[in-house]
């Protein structure tokens, strides 16, 4: 019996161009896994949707605007991958993970963002509709050196017609009053008799200002005139959202939690390489090489995807481990079932693989069927480990079933195998005699 190197040798190369390509695209692949709120810290927040107006109906429509308006000030935060969902017919709920000031990003989000410019009356000259698009702009008084709003305009002669007509009203009355969120019995008399009324500022005209720049001035921060710029250049929002949950995770405890899930998921995986390569002996080797590549290629499919991964996505790919690993058992106990009645390896091998096609395949259906229904009807992070669950089923098919047959195929059609059912965990007194 002459043992067919070629085949070996072909086996060997794969499994070199595997590590090497694994070691030196994993730590990119590594870097670029967007990871959760929980992982790396931030906050998630469920917002009830409201009609502004009485009668306003809240529809697909009204609920998609308001999605859009909040993506938009999200981008004012610089957070990447936020995750913003709508659930049932009146729910929004936002994740921004890496979020360090939680407070500032939960006011740009709720903040209606509504500017309104009014008379002494509370009659509206000009609102938000009027600006320029990212018209807003946090800047410094040049006379005084103190923080001020810069807007935009889209047309300074209607700002002049405004001016014009102000500038004739007698003291007191010749204010040009700035409000943001503007609310049904909100008036300037009243507020401005308080402390810190609120509206933003009240300037005095006493001439006509031909001009497509306005300027917000008051008793403001730095902060302050930055986050009055970000709300005014993302747009108001359409409806009004009133927060029913919200739950912050720090960046030390994701990291934490993060560190200790990896380090439990590396031991689980361990202890199943060590159980697999001592049970199943050369089979078992094949599958730790697979499920290495499976794990890898899981990375890779979920970047493609730009998926966010949750505690419950690396509980997912653990699980999804498991499933590669139960691939190659019930094939790998198939074949030995096959040599113990007394066939060869190759017959062992071309039958048990037959045999227990239909099983996997059956398996990893159900549990398609199980991950796409908690896809469906789950919300947050069980959409997460439902993501991550399909892509490691999907995958580990690929490598349990095709990659391994491939392997194990190189090695049994080179007829090393052949009289060497130790290789395959069988002791020879277990084998029937034909």
């Amino acid at each position: 019996m002459m043992v067919k190197k070629g085949k070996i040798a072909l086996f060997f190369l794969i499994v070199v161009v595997l590590a090497a390509g694994i070691s030196y695209f994993a730590k990119p692949v590594v870097q670029d896994v967007n990871l959760g709120l929980d992982l790396q810290g931030g906050f998630e927040v469920l917002y009830e949707v409201e009609a502004i107006n009485e009668g306003d109906v809240i529809d697909d429509q009204a609920l998609l605007s308001t999605t859009t308006a909040l993506n938009e000030r999200v981008n004012t935060i610089g957070v990447s991958e936020p995750t913003i969902q709508i659930e049932g017919e009146n729910r929004i709920r936002v994740q921004l993970a890496g979020v360090e000031d939680q407070e500032s990003a939960r006011d740009i989000l709720a903040t209606g963002g509504e500017l309104t410019i009014r008379d002494v009356e509370d009659n509206i000259l000009l609102d938000g509709s009027d600006l320029t698009q990212n018209g807003a702009s946090a800047s410094l008084d040049p006379d005084t050196n103190r923080p001020m709003v810069t807007l935009t305009l889209d047309d300074g002669e209607q700002f002049g017609n405004i001016t014009r007509e102000l500038s004739q009203q007698p003291i007191g009355e010749n204010l040009l009053v700035m409000w943001l969120d503007f609310e049904e019995g909100d008036s300037y008399a009243e507020e401005a008799t308080k402390p810190e009324p609120k509206y933003l500022s009240a300037a005095t005209v006493n001439q006509p200002i031909v001009s497509r720049n306005v300027m917000i001035t008051g008793d403001f921060t730095t902060e302050e005139t930055r986050f009055l710029a970000e709300i005014l250049n993302a747009g108001s929002l359409p409806v009004e959202l009133n927060e029913i949950y919200s739950t912050s995770v720090g960046a030390s405890l994701g990291e934490q939690a993060m560190n200790q899930t990896i380090n439990a998921g590396l031991i689980g995986v361990a202890l199943i390489f060590a159980y697999m390569m001592i049970y199943y002996r050369f089979p078992g080797v094949i599958a730790v090489i697979t499920l290495s590549v499976y794990t890898f290629l899981v990375l890779v499919v979920f970047n493609a995807l730009n998926a966010v991964l949750t505690l419950p996505g690396i509980a997912a790919l653990i699980l999804g481990v498991g499933m590669a690993v139960d691939a190659n058992i019930i094939t790998y106990e198939r074949i030995r079932e096959e040599i113990k009645t007394g066939k060869s390896i190759m017959s062992a091998f071309k039958v048990g693989g037959r045999r227990s096609f239909a099983t996997i395949f059956d398996a990893n259906i159900t549990t398609l069927i199980a991950a796409g229904v908690m896809f469906y009807f789950g919300t947050s992070s069980v959409q997460g480990f439902a993501v991550m669950l399909i892509i490691s089923i999907l995958v580990s098919f690929l490598t349990a079933v095709w990659g391994t047959r491939i392997l194990l195929s190189l090695w049994v059609n080179s007829r090393f195998l052949n009289k060497r059912p130790g290789w395959f965990g069988v002791k020879r007194g277990e084998i029937d005699e034909l």
